[in-house]
This record gives structure tokens, C-alpha cells and sequence, in this order.
């Protein structure tokens, strides 16, 4: 239904704007009231625009005034079709299609999801604050370590001092290797 006419495109805002601005200044119908145009969106042969609408209520009953809002912009398709038609110019009106838009109410889920995060890293900020190391505060070695120095310096100063091993001399006899297949290079 994403058009990438550009003549679509210009028609769909044409569309948006009409029905926005004729809602409640021609229509007169209470249940109107709240309902709002998010999107339209136009087939590239201009033979059909679906209108997405939203209320912005805040009451408890969003259901019912969704329905009746619903009700309201059926029953005037044809008066929005004609102010539509009679704005546009054009030979063929596109058919209205109204569809309940979801995107803001996921919007408000998505919020809510947010600030409770937002609440567990403050949470959890909390929770640093007081907390203690299970070790030392800090595990690793420095290059201050003095001791170990000296005692390394020791070892590799007195290396040459030592005598030969004067013990038993084990000598070690090289195997042949019988398997001819497994350790031969091919050659080229």
C-alpha cells in the first residue's frame, strides 16, 4: 500500500489535511471530538486512501468512545469523500478506508516499559551506593610490589652460578616412525 508515486503522495497529504480541518468545523459530530488523523495512505492508482485515526482520550472507557467514533466516521465517508473530491480536483475521488490506528497506544506501552526501567537503574544506582567489595578493593598486582622485584632480580643474578648436574645422564633414543601414510607431505 506504500506508495512511492510522488502525485500519491501529494494527494494523500491533500487528503489528510481536508479531513483534519473539516472534522469538527463541518461535521458537528460530538463523538469527533477527540479522534485525530495520524496517516493516509494512497494506492498509486488513487483508487483507494486509507485514513489511520486515534482518539486522545484519557478517560477510562476507550473502547466505547473508539467504537463510537468509529460509527461517526463511517457514517460520514461520503460527506468527507466529496469535501475530499471537491478540494482535490480530481476526475475520480479515492475511496475512504478508515483504520483504527494502534501506533500511539503501543507508544504509551513502550513509555511505560521505559520508566520502569528507568526506575530499576535508579534502583539498582541505590544499591551501589552501599555496597562493598566481596575481596580487596582492588585484586590485581602493581609495579610497586617491591619484594618481588628484588626477590626476581635474586634468581636471574645467581642463574650462572650454578654448576653443571653432575647426575645421572638419561639418554633418549629417537623412534621410527613405521606409519608411512599418515605423516608423508604430498608432493607436487
Amino acid at each position: 500500500m506504500q506508495s512511492s508515486n510522488p502525485r500519491a503522495a501529494r494527494i494523500a497529504a491533500l487528503i489528510q489535511r481536508v479531513i483534519a480541518s473539516n472534522m469538527e468545523s463541518t461535521l458537528h459530530d460530538k463523538r469527533l471530538k477527540n479522534v485525530t488523523i495520524t496517516d493516509v495512505k494512497v494506492t498509486n492508482d488513487l483508487q483507494l486512501a486509507k485514513v489511520y485515526w486515534t482518539t486522545l482520550s484519557h478517560t477510562g472507557n476507550d473502547d466505547g468512545e473508539r467504537k463510537r467514533a468509529k460509527t461517526a466516521l463511517d457514517q460520514a465517508k461520503g460527506r468527507l469523500r466529496t469535501m475530499v473530491g471537491a478540494k482535490a480536483g480530481l476526475r475520480l475521488t479515492p475511496q475512504l478506508q478508515f483504520v483504527f490506528d494502534e501506533v500511539p497506544g503501543e507508544a504509551h506501552e513502550i513509555d511505560d516499559i521505559l520508566a520502569a526501567a528507568r526506575k530499576r537503574d535508579a534502583e539498582l544506582a541505590k544499591m551501589r551506593e552501599t555496597a562493598q567489595y566481596a575481596g580487596d578493593a582492588d585484586p590485581y598486582r602493581h609495579d610497586d610490589d617491591d619484594e618481588e622485584e628484588e626477590l626476581d632480580e635474586l634468581e636471574h643474578d645467581h642463574k650462572d652460578d650454578y654448576d653443571e648436574y653432575d647426575g645421572d645422564v638419561v639418554e633418549v633414543e629417537e623412534l621410527e616412525d613405521f606409519d608411512d601414510d599418515a605423516d608423508d607431505i604430498e608432493q607436487d
